[in-house]
Formats: structure tokens, sequence, C-alpha cells
């Protein structure tokens, strides 16, 4: 074969090799080493070519020292980019070097073309036996490239010293040989860069990735996914079906999976979670997003694994938050609905009983207004344990507001719940322990059962509430189960409420005095004023139906501003028509409390130009009870305007003694209850007397209420009382009609 054959079949091998590269290159932007090892090998090619031409001239020379020039910075820049070490700034003093080269063995082929022949041999085989050492050392898995580029630099170099026959045949062989290994190597190194590109891609997700085939075996995976699956390398992974790794529990689990892609017509990606259980027996909660992916014409599933333990704890965490008290642990609101309404969903359909506890803690503001916050915090989770402590095991218990906490008990009848309430309130008895003071608590407890009291947790909730409330006016601190009269009463206080809010802007109310006078000679000294409404709704309402009505909505504190101001009106209007006469008025907790309120009297006693004196403000014990400090504070304000302050139905509350001896008080009224014993029941008259002969020791005036017969008010001044009132006086009468009313009866001495 001639020697033209033979150097045009090693330039048409040359020729497809650089294409390929520069395919590759063309494809990839970034594989700039492609490009390089192509331009060597085209300049490598071209300077081949150019030993055909049998003519030796300067153009000759020229393009022997271009295509010297342009290979070896083909290869050696291509070999520096592809381990990345070539850089931008290595491009200008790369090009002097290529110019400087050209003109230097441009000069020598002119001079010395047989010295410039040996050169330009030794120094490709140099360059290539460089780029194959680099390679070699530097990157072991194109450790065979570099071995081959070595071999192709030596075949150059011994060529150039004449080693190698000069037989056409032999020489080109050779060179296409290797020549064709180097540059398939050099193509195998381009495209194992690119799919390492992608693995490591692959591989640095902070996620796991596979690809599966139809039949369920497991074609691509990166570092994450196997360590996710227990395993340590991914290539452990690659040809194992999905199954053996517990993503599904069976094979044709995995199956029925895969077919879900062919039916979705384009609904994906499909995100399911599962759980797998490792080798050492942990379990590891995965989300699996997958998504179709076709090569090749054949469909193959991507999935992507992702751990979800981190996220399924904060999941539990926000679960908790919304769900359970910060304070308590107990469950909030939002926890106690969710769980009542499976309550009762589940005694509906078996056809049982459970009950419903709502408990209120008395005065639970009082404690934190009194000792901080923290303290009623302390207090709540001492309330929490003791509950938990007496309750039954199935028992769901939440804070349901403040100080309000529900329980619920399933398969517990009435009269379970009734021994369990009295356990509650058992439990409440001893005193809680706190920092720096020892605290007593009662509760209020209403209870509802199911089916009796209602059948939704709507319906059971609200009925324990009534009952609740129910417990709280008998007193506090005690137990009430609902019956459908406290839902009358509810309604009613509803429609009174209701009512209530327009009656000062419709002009519905107005005062009655009743006359106070002396049990001697039946002066008239005070009167005192009694709110009345007579709704344009509801007609003539009784003061014992609106006013705890009132106490309840807060709007108490509304109608007792306009009883102050009515009575001092009128007074003012009485001016010298009823000479000194003193008006006395019923102040609420919630009124006297009002940081606001001793300004309030000032200012109406300011506004109507009258004296402090001709003003008494009655409190009942309750008031006295709500909160001691404040209400020495409040006591105190009011005693320093001039006020007179009366304590009114005195002997039916608890510890009357003490509110004798802790606040400055100027008139003691006897209940209506001890009036009525002291004809026919000495034990009864006693006690009267003595309350009357300690209030005068105190220096106070003593005030019989509930006076009806004349016995009862002779026996009334033989004891010393100062003033009486009653029916047998005189009935509360419009304002019109008391100055005509300044005759009252005679006290005669009793039988």
């Amino acid at each position: 074969m001639a020697s033209q054959t033979y150097i045009l079949f090693s330039l048409a091998a040359d020729t497809i090799l650089i294409v390929i590269l520069l395919f590759l290159w063309a494809r990839q932007r970034s594989e700039w080493h492609a490009l390089l090892w192509a331009v060597g090998q085209l300049a490598l090619s071209l300077g081949s070519a150019s030993w055909t031409v049998e003519e030796r001239s300067s153009i000759h020379y020229l393009v022997a020292a271009l295509s010297l020039c342009g290979a070896v910075a083909g290869f050696v820049g291509g070999t520096e980019y592809f381990l990345g070490n070539l850089r931008r700034r290595h491009l200008q003093p790369l090009l002097l070097g290529c110019f400087l080269g050209v003109i230097g063995l441009y000069g020598l082929w002119e001079g010395h073309p047989l010295r410039a022949q040996w050169i330009t041999a030794a120094v490709l085989g140099s360059a290539m036996t460089w780029s194959g050492l680099r390679l070699g050392l530097h990157r072991n898995r194109y450790r065979f490239l570099g071995m081959v580029l070595i071999v192709r630099g030596m075949f150059n170099l011994a060529n150039s010293v004449g080693w190698i026959p000069h037989d056409y045949q032999s020489w080109f062989m050779y060179s296409i040989a290797i020549k064709t290994v180097s540059m398939l190597c050099l193509i195998h190194a381009v495209q194992e860069k690119i799919r390492h590109r992608y693995v490591h891609t692959i591989d640095s997700l902070s996620n796991g990735f596979l690809i599966q085939d139809r039949s369920g075996h497991v074609q691509v995976a990166n570092e994450r996914c196997a360590r996710l699956l227990g395993h340590v390398h991914a290539d452990a992974l690659i040809g194992t079906h999905v199954a053996d790794h517990r993503l599904f529990a069976s094979r044709q689990d995995a199956a029925a999976y895969f077919r879900r892609f062919e039916a979705a017509q384009g609904a994906y990606p499909f995100i399911e979670t599962a759980t797998i259980t490792l080798a050492g027996g942990d379990q590891v909660p995965l989300e699996m997003i997958a998504s179709p992916y076709i090569e090749s014409g054949q469909l193959y599933c991507m999935v992507q694994l992702f751990d979800i333990s981190e996220r399924q704890k904060k999941d539990a965490l926000l679960h908790r938050a919304a769900h359970h008290d910060p304070v308590t642990g107990l469950f909030n609101r939002h926890g106690l609905l969710q769980e009542l309404k499976r309550c009762v969903q589940l005694a509906r359909q078996a056809g049982g009983d459970c009950a419903l506890f709502f408990i209120d803690l008395d005065r639970f503001k009082r404690i934190n207004d009194t000792f901080g916050h923290e303290t009623g915090d302390q207090l709540l989770c001492q309330f929490a344990q003791r509950l938990q402590g007496v309750l039954p095991v199935q028992a769901i218990v939440a804070r349901f507001g403040s100080d309000e906490f529900i329980i619920v008990l399933p398969c517990t009848a009435v009269a379970m719940a009734r021994v369990v309430g009295q356990r509650i309130l058992d439990a409440l008895a001893a005193p809680f322990t706190l920092p720096l003071q020892a605290l007593s608590v009662s509760a209020s407890i209403g209870v509802a059962c199911h089916p009796q009291h209602g059948a939704s947790a709507d319906a059971l909730l609200r009925n324990a509430d009534i009952a609740m409330y129910e417990a709280k006016k008998a007193g506090r601190g005690h137990l009430r189960f609902f019956d459908d009269s406290m839902t009358a009463h509810a309604r009613e206080a509803l429609t009174i409420d209701a009512a209530l809010r327009s009656a000062i802007a419709a002009n519905e109310l107005q005062l009655v005095y009743q006359p106070i006078v002396t049990s001697d000679g039946r002066q008239l000294r005070k009167v005192e004023a009694l709110l009345r409404w007579h709704s344009a709704q509801l007609g003539t309402v009784p003061p014992d139906r609106f006013i705890p009505v009132a106490e309840d909505s807060e709007l108490i504190v509304e109608l007792g501003h306009w009883v102050l101001h009515a009575a001092c009106r009128q007074l003012a209007q009485w001016q010298g028509e009823m000479g000194e006469l003193i008006v006395s008025i019923n102040v609420s907790a919630k009124q006297l409390l009002d940081p606001g309120f001793a300004d309030q009297v000032r200012h109406a006693l300011d506004a109507h130009g009258l004296p402090a004196r001709r003003l008494e403000l009655e409190l009942t014990e309750r008031v006295l009870l709500d909160d001691t400090d404040r209400v020495q504070v409040a006591l105190s304000r009011l005693s320093a305007l001039g006020v007179s302050l009366s304590l009114d139905d005195f002997g039916t509350g608890f510890s009357s003694l003490s509110y004798l001896a802790r606040f400055r008080l100027d008139t003691l009224k006897i209940d209506r209850s001890f009036v009525l014993q002291i004809e026919h029941n000495q034990r009864g008259r006693s006690l009267a007397a003595t309350i009357v002969a300690m209030g005068a020791s105190l220096g106070m005036e003593v005030v019989a209420e509930g006076v009806e017969n004349t016995a009862q008010a002779a026996i009334l001044q033989a004891m010393g009382c100062h003033y009486l009132q009653g029916y047998h006086i005189a009935r509360p009468m419009a304002a019109h009609a008391l100055p005509q009313a300044l005759g009252f009866p005679e006290v005669t001495a009793p039988d």
C-alpha cells in the first residue's frame, strides 16, 4: 500500500476523532478541554498532511512550526484545563509562548531543517509524555489515558532519535494505533468527566435520588440515597430491587406503584411517605417524590427521597403548641375541642356515656393581681397536677381559658360523675404551696353528661358552662349538674342583658327611696336609694332578676354610675325642703374596685353642690371579701372624701368581725333575718342585742333592716338601735312623694 494511502487513512481517522471531540464541546460548552485537545490533534494532523508535499518551501516550514506549536498548546492546555489548572490569566502567556515558538521554529526550519525535524519530534513527544504524566498522577480514573499519552510521547521521542524503522507501513500502523487509542481515551475522558459532573451534582444533593426501571431495579442512585437506605456506597444499590431496601412491602407493591405512571396521564409528581426499618432496627421516615423519565423509549421512575425525621419533630412541636397549653401542659381549647368531638362520637356510636366538667377557679384574677402572673401560673400548674392525681387514666384534661379547666370522662354516667366531682372539690381543700405564700383556692364546677344533657360537643360545653355559673351563684366552691331549668334562667338572663344595655338611653330606670328613721323620735334622717326598672320590652323587672345579670355582664358599673349621679341630683333638688337628709346608695364590688370610682363620687358631689357627709355608700360583706388590699385602698380614698361607709346585711357572711377590725366603717346594718327572730326567739334577740351593743361600742351607728311591725320596732329601740328601716316604717316611694310622708308610726312598747 502506498505511503499516501496510509497517510490519508490516518488523516481520516484523525478527522473522525476530532469531529467527535468538537461535537462533545458543542454539546457542553463548558468542556473547553475537548476543544483544546481537538485543536491540538487538528494541528498535529495538518502537520502530518504537510509532509505529503514533497516540495519544501517557506510555507511548508511555517506550517510545520504552526502545527507543532498548535499541537503542544492544544494538548498541554487541554490537559491543564481538564485538571482545573488553566485559568483566563494563563491565556495571554500561552499565546505569547506559541507566537515566539512559531518564530523560533520557523527560523530553525529555514536554517537547519534536519535539526528542526528532530526538535519537532522531540518537543511533540515531550509534550505528549508530560500530559500523560499529569493525567496519570493526578486523576486515578484517567491513569490509562495517561499511560497511552506517555506511550504516544515515547513513540514520538523514539522517532526523533531514529529508533523507529523507516518502514512507512509499520510506522503508520504504529502511528494510527497509538493515535486512535489516545484519541479514543481523550473522548472517553470528556464523556467520563461529563458523567462524573452529573453524578457529583446528584451526590451533592441533600436528598436521596434514584432511578428505577419498570421491573423495579435501581439503575442510578446517589450517595445520599445509599446512606438513607443503610448502605455505605451507592454502587451497592445499582441493580438491586427497590423492595429489597424496604421502600415497598413487596415486589408486587413496587410494580403497582410503577404502573401508576402509565395511568396518571401527567398528574405528576407522586408524593408519598414511607417508614423504612434499617438493618440495625432504626426507623427512618421518608418522603418520596416520584416523576416519570423516558430514555431510549423506555419508561423509568425518578424518585427523590427526603429524610423527614426533623420535619416530623418540628411538626410534632407545632402540633403540641397548637393543641396544648404552654403553662400546664394540658390540652388547650383547640386540642380539647378535637378530643371532645372524638369522645362524643365514640359515645354516640357505642350508645354509651361521657361526662364533661367545666371548672372555674374562684377569684383567680385577685391572685394574679396581688402576687403576679408567675405565681398565678405556678398555682395553675399545681392545680393541674392535683386534677390529674384524682382523675381516671382515660380522663381528658384541658385548660380552656385563663382560670377555666375542662375535664372529659369517657364511659362515665351521672352517678360516677358526682363521685369524681366531689373528689375534685376535696382535692382543693388543702392550700397550695407557692413561693413566699400558701394559698387556698376554691372552684365552681358545672357538669353535663352525654346523652342526658346534650348529644353534641357544643351542647355539653354550653350546658356545663351554664351549670358552672349556677354553682358560682350558689356561693362558689360548689358542684352543680345541668338541668333544663338552668337553660330557661340562662335564656332569661340573655334577654335581660340585651334589654338592660339600652335601659339608660331609653330612660327606663328610676330611683325610689325608702326612709330610714330614728328609733326614738321617728325622725327622717336617711333614705336608701333603690333602683327600679320598667322595660318597654319586658315590663317591670324586679331588682333580684336584673341586678345579678348586671353583675355578671359588667353592666353593674354603668348602672352604679347612673345611680350615683341620679341620687345626688335628687338630693340637690330636695335642698332646704328635706333638711340635712342623707342618701344611701348600694355599691357593687366591681364599682368599688374601679380605680376611678372615688373621683366619680367627688365629681358627682361637686356637680350638684353637695357636701360629702350627705352621701352614704353601702357595702356588702361580699364586696369586702373580694380583694382586701385593694378594698382597703378604695375605702381609704372614699373616707378621705368625707362620705359615710355602711356595712349592709351584717352577720350573713363570713369573718364579719374581721371586717369591723380591718376597715373604717361608719354604719352597721343588721340583716332582716335577725330582725325577724327577735320577737319569739330569745337566741335571735340576744344575737341582735349583741350586734347593737358591738356597733355602739365601736362608735358606729346601727340600722335595723326589715322592721315589719310595732313590736319589732319597740324591741330594737329598747336595745339601743339607732335607726329603723322596713315596711312598718315606710315602703320605698318616688322622690316627689317623700316630702308628704314625713309622719311615721310611733313606737309602742311590746307586750
